[in-house]
């Protein structure tokens, strides 16, 4: 028994000591028989071989224990290189070997968390984005705490920035970039180069910024991410989906003119003219239908900024609904805004004429158009519902992408002319299955 072990073995090494200690009482009364002098005498030495003896037989245990104490030293600081060994089978080889595969646990960890630290930092040092740590200082002056390859090349020529003062830091950057990082915030912002005019050379980036506390202090992690490649990569396959689009419009419209022209001069030539009336109407749907495509494009693609002014929003609603049928109740006479009424009147136009088709092709066919206005702490909300057959989860993804459109002979654009407007106004649009069946249009408008 390993218990019983360790005892007796301590036991063995005490018996001197105690068989001493047994013995003390009958030295004691024959020493105090024979003199003060011998018994002074025998009593120190008595008492030295006691002490001396019990220092031996603990010794093993205090050498242990100190062994012990300096490996948890070390273990605190870090080391894991030292081992403790106890030849006995007992309490205190069970201490031991615990303490040892503590050891070897710690050892393990440290050793991974190196290995996950070398791998971030690898990480952190060669992802493309720049990264820029900064400290807030007890003396309210804010230092670069950490920055990586991609910031170091970006803003000190690839020299180290750790240690230095922002404010300095912002002297040496381009002012495009100054001023986004003075300004707070997530932005996109444009470097142009100074010895340049040309707008290839302009470069695109991605700002953003997170404010956290590290060690009880504030810190601020500026994200510099460059755009250009990808924005011009996108700026590509934008060009490319136009130009089929409005490829795909024009045969739409042109081969039917080219192939009517054609019949109505074979019908000419035979003398056939009664039928050319119908040829003629025919050519003008479809030159009109182009028409209308080309204009909506140039709308879109020309949109000025909104001159706003006042609006009260039941009047304004009013007068839309001497231009298409819909409902609206509980609306408010003190409700305004400062909108551009002529742009966001064709966007409510665009919504609510969306909605009639809707309801126009659900079963049954219905004309429930509803339009509800709701003041929220921060925004305006408008909302267009209709009782129509919704949209999918595809559709409702790309509906308001520019060309998108899911009608045989829609531009894609209404929806997306729409978001343009709304978004000039600072607001933003969604859209919405709803519960009962059909669509929720929201927009949302900065209150003034």
């Amino acid at each position: 028994m390993k218990r019983s072990s360790f005892t007796f073995r301590l036991f063995l090494r005490l018996l001197p000591v105690l068989a001493l200690a047994a013995a003390f009482p009958w030295y004691l009364a024959y020493w105090l028989d024979h003199g003060w002098l011998i018994s002074a005498v025998s009593l120190v030495v008595l008492l030295s071989v006691m002490w001396w003896s019990l220092r031996r037989a603990t010794a093993p245990v205090r050498s242990l224990l100190r062994a012990l104490s300096g490996t948890t030293s070390s273990y605190r600081d870090g080391e894991y290189n030292f081992g403790v060994y106890w030849p006995g089978n007992d309490e205190l080889g069970d201490l031991v070997k615990a303490h040892r595969e503590l050891g070897d646990v710690l050892r393990e960890q440290r050793q991974g968390l190196v290995q996950r630290e070398l791998l971030l930092d690898t990480m952190v040092q060669n992802t493309p984005v720049s990264m820029l740590l900064l400290a807030n200082g007890g003396d309210g002056i804010q230092r670069v705490a950490f920055s990586n390859l991609a910031a170091r090349r970006l803003l000190h020529n690839g020299w180290k920035l750790e240690g230095q003062r922002m404010q300095d830091v912002l002297q040496t950057m381009p002012v495009e970039l100054r001023d986004a990082i003075v300004r707070g915030g997530d932005s996109l912002f444009a470097v142009h180069d100074e010895g340049s005019d040309d707008e290839e050379d302009e470069q695109v980036y991605h700002l953003s910024r997170r404010n956290f506390h590290l060690n009880g202090r504030p810190h601020d992690l500026l994200l510099i991410r460059l755009l250009t490649a990808e924005l011009r990569r996108q700026e590509v396959q934008t060009w490319k989906k136009v130009i089929r689009v409005i490829s795909h419009e024009l045969n739409n419209s042109l081969a039917p003119i080219a192939s009517l022209a054609h019949s109505g001069g074979e019908l000419v030539r035979r003398g056939k003219t009664e039928r050319l009336e119908e040829v003629f109407a025919t050519i003008e749907d479809r030159a009109r239908h182009l028409e209308g495509f080309i204009r909506g494009y140039a709308r879109f693609a020309k949109l000025p900024q909104p001159q706003l002014q006042n609006v009260q929003w039941l009047q304004f609603l009013t007068s839309l609904q001497h231009q298409i049928a819909f409902r609206m109740s509980g609306i408010s006479d003190e409700l305004h805004s400062r909108v551009d009424i002529a742009q966001l009147g064709q966007a409510l136009l665009n919504l609510l004429k969306n909605a009639h088709e809707a309801c126009s092709e659900a079963e049954p066919p219905n004309d429930d158009v509803e339009v509800r206005l709701t003041r929220l702490p921060q925004w305006l909300r408008l909302e267009v519902l209709d009782r129509g057959k919704g949209m999918n989860e595809a559709v409702l993804q790309n509906a308001l992408m520019p060309f998108y459109s899911t009608k045989r002979n829609g531009t894609g654009l209404g929806l997306a002319l729409t978001r343009e407007i709304v978004e000039a106004h600072g607001g933003r649009i969604s859209l919405q299955n709803r519960r009962e069946g059909g669509l929720c249009v929201a927009i949302f408008l900065p209150i003034a």
